[in-house]
């Protein structure tokens, strides 16, 4: 069985694959020896970790090494948060997704909202994102892992989370998964009872992202979800780790 079909055989609704996101190939070889299935890193986690901000500002040829040598340094499956894929125009996203196919990825996070976009940012029509995963598709073949990620439960705060916007979330994943997409990322997403409904609705596997005071890992299984992703947060925690032990060194009295 090769990386991609071990990879995409682990999305089971409700027993999700766990990623816990690392940012450079010495995590990636941490989470493998913590028991890891497969590897997927966080746009912000790597984009921090090499002093840049989110928003592919990351320069793609510096994100492309860093995921080639991730995908050197375990025998795991690995998944890259590309983003946007560094490009609007299809066909330039469809030659840029081939050269992250390139480093020997299975897959990736792609996502609708316009990167870089301003306050308030703004998401790709669902007629133009969809001829943009279609253009992926066609250009890498079945073998590569498109996760589609929406942005709608981001861009509007948790309290205003409804119906309504979990339908708009489903008819993009319909359309995403017409597209060729292979999963549906819904980051933002906590309300347990609208998750169920687009797990349900959407015949693509869910991913949902965890984060401080998000529901259990056991709830959120319940409701369907195939894909549990950590995002920033593990680097975040590596950060303040580093930040209290370096700070107990430099207030050492002696």
């Amino acid at each position: 069985m090769s990386k991609f079909e071990t990879f995409a055989a682990l999305h089971v609704p409700g027993n999700p694959l766990i990623l816990f996101n690392v940012w450079d190939a010495g995590s990636a070889r941490i989470a493998a020896r913590s028991g890891a299935k497969a590897i997927a890193t966080g746009s912000a986690s790597v984009a921090a970790a090499h002093g840049f901000h989110d928003a592919e500002a990351l320069p793609m040829p510096l994100a492309l090494g860093n995921a080639e040598r991730i995908v050197q340094s375990v025998d795991l499956p690995v998944t890259i948060d590309f983003e946007g894929g560094y490009a609007v125009d299809p066909g330039k996203l469809a030659t840029n997704m081939g050269l992250l196919a390139a480093t020997g990825a299975i897959g990736c996070n792609f996502e609708d909202q316009v990167v870089g976009s301003k306050e308030p940012r703004t998401m790709h029509h669902i007629a133009a994102q969809s001829e943009r995963i279609a253009a992926v598709r066609a250009a890498l073949g079945s073998a590569f892992f498109i996760n589609a990620r929406t942005d709608i439960f981001l861009i509007e705060k948790a309290g205003t989370h409804d119906a309504a916007m979990a339908d708009a979330a489903i008819e993009r994943g319909h359309a995403y998964a017409d597209a060729g997409a292979s999963g549906f990322f819904v980051p933002g997403l906590a309300d347990l009872r609208l998750l169920e409904r687009v797990c349900k609705a959407v015949k693509l596997p869910v991913n949902f992202m965890a984060f401080p005071g998000a529901p259990s890992a056991k709830q959120v299984a319940e409701t369907g979800v195939a894909r549990i992703s950590h995002g920033p947060f593990p680097h975040m925690i590596a950060l303040k780790a580093f930040e209290a032990a370096a700070s107990d060194a430099f207030n050492e009295r002696f």
